[in-house]
C-alpha cells in the first residue's frame, strides 16, 4: 500500500483529543514543529506551548521547527527570538525558503526571474547558499523579460490573489514555471488574516501554469528536516517522529504522507470550525476532518 493509500485510511479515523503534550510526547524521539499558529501567531510567542518544548527537550526530546517561512533558517531563527520563543525551546529549524532557494540556485526556475514578495522583508530569500556548487546567477528582471517566477508572497497580504490574473495569464503563455516558496494560503498574525504565497500558486495552477512546492505538505522539507535532526544525533537508524501544527492541510496532511503521526492544533486557523475555546468540541472536529478527509493522530485546543 502507498502512502497516499494510508493517509486516506487514516482519514477515516477519529482523532484523539489530548490535555497536554507531555501524554503522548514519551512515545516520540523527535518532533517536528510548526512555528505559525503553533508557537506563535505572528507577533508574540506562545509562552505554554515554548514551555511545552523545553519540557520535552530536557526528558531528551528533538525540537526540529519546521516552517512554511520563506526565509533562510537563521533569519527565522532571529525573528522568533525576537517575538520571545526562547533558544532552549528548539533544536534546529528546517524551512521552505531553505528548501526553495537551493532548487533556485540550482536553476529550476532559471537565471532571469520575476519576484513577488515583500521587499526588503523578503531580500534574505537570495542570499548566496554555499552549499550549491556553481550556483546560477538570479537577475530580478520584469515579467516580460523573466525565465520564472520565484513567489515568496504576495506584494499586498491584504490584497485577494485574483488582482494578480492578468500578469499570470501572461506567465502562462510565457510557460514559466513558479517557484512557491511558502505553500501556506492563509495565516494570522494576530487578529488579522493575510494571504500567502501559497494562495497565488494555487490560483496559477488553476489558471494552468506550473507552481514548484517545497514547503509542507510536500517532500523537500521533510527530507531537509530529517537531515537537520540527523546533523544533531549522527544516528542512522530511524526516529520516532510526530509532525505538530494547525494545518490541516500542511501540517497534517503532510505528516500522513510521510506516513508520521500528527498532533492537530484547533485553535488555530481552525479554531472557528473546531469550536475551539480552550479544546475542540468533539462533534465540530469531527465534522472538520471528515470534511477536509484528513484525520489527525491526537488533537489539542493549543500546544501546552
Amino acid at each position: 500500500m502507498c502512502i497516499a493509500d494510508t493517509a486516506l485510511l487514516k482519514a477515516f479515523d477519529m482523532s484523539q483529543i489530548v490535555n497536554t503534550f507531555a501524554e503522548i510526547s514519551g512515545q516520540y524521539d523527535v518532533a517536528f514543529v510548526d512555528l505559525w499558529g503553533c508557537m506563535h501567531n505572528g507577533i508574540t510567542a506562545f509562552a505554554d506551548a515554548c514551555t511545552a518544548m523545553q519540557t520535552y527537550r530536557a526528558q531528551g526530546g528533538i525540537v526540529v521547527l519546521v516552517t512554511n517561512s520563506p526565509r533562510p533558517w537563521d533569519s527565522v531563527a532571529k525573528q522568533i527570538t525576537d517575538m520571545g520563543v526562547p533558544t532552549d525551546a528548539w533544536d534546529a529549524i528546517a524551512t521552505s525558503g531553505d528548501s526553495a532557494r537551493a532548487a533556485m540556485f540550482r536553476g529550476i526556475v532559471g537565471e532571469k526571474i520575476y519576484f513577488m514578495g515583500e521587499t526588503p522583508r523578503d531580500d534574505d530569500f537570495f542570499k548566496p547558499l554555499s552549499i550549491i556548487e556553481n550556483p546560477v546567477n538570479i537577475q530580478k528582471v520584469a515579467l516580460e523579460d523573466a525565465e520564472g517566477i520565484v513567489c515568496c508572497g504576495p506584494f499586498d497580504t491584504q490584497a485577494d490573489p485574483d488582482v494578480n490574473r492578468a500578469d499570470f495569464l501572461l506567465a502562462k503563455t510565457n510557460g514559466l514555471k513558479l517557484l512557491c516558496a511558502n505553500p501556506d494560503i492563509i495565516v494570522d498574525r494576530g487578529e488579522t488574516r493575510e494571504w500567502c504565497a501559497g494562495a497565488l500558486a494555487a490560483l496559477y495552477t488553476e489558471m494552468g501554469g506550473e507552481s514548484l512546492y517545497f514547503g509542507k505538505p510536500h517532500a523537500p522539507i521533510y527530507d531537509l528536516a530529517r537531515r537537520r535532526y540527523a546533523a544533531l544525533t549522527n544516528s542512522i537508524s530511524d526516529p520516532r517522529i510526530i509532525c505538530i501544527g494547525d494545518g490541516i492541510r500542511t501540517d497534517v496532511l503532510g505528516g500522513q504522507m510521510e506516513d508520521l503521526d500528527t498532533l492537530f492544533i484547533t485553535g488555530g486557523l481552525a479554531a472557528s470550525e473546531t469550536k475551539t475555546d480552550m479544546q475542540p468540541d468533539e462533534a465540530a472536529l469531527s465534522d472538520y476532518i471528515t470534511s477536509e478527509k484528513v484525520t489527525p493522530t491526537y488533537a489539542i485546543g493549543f500546544l501546552r
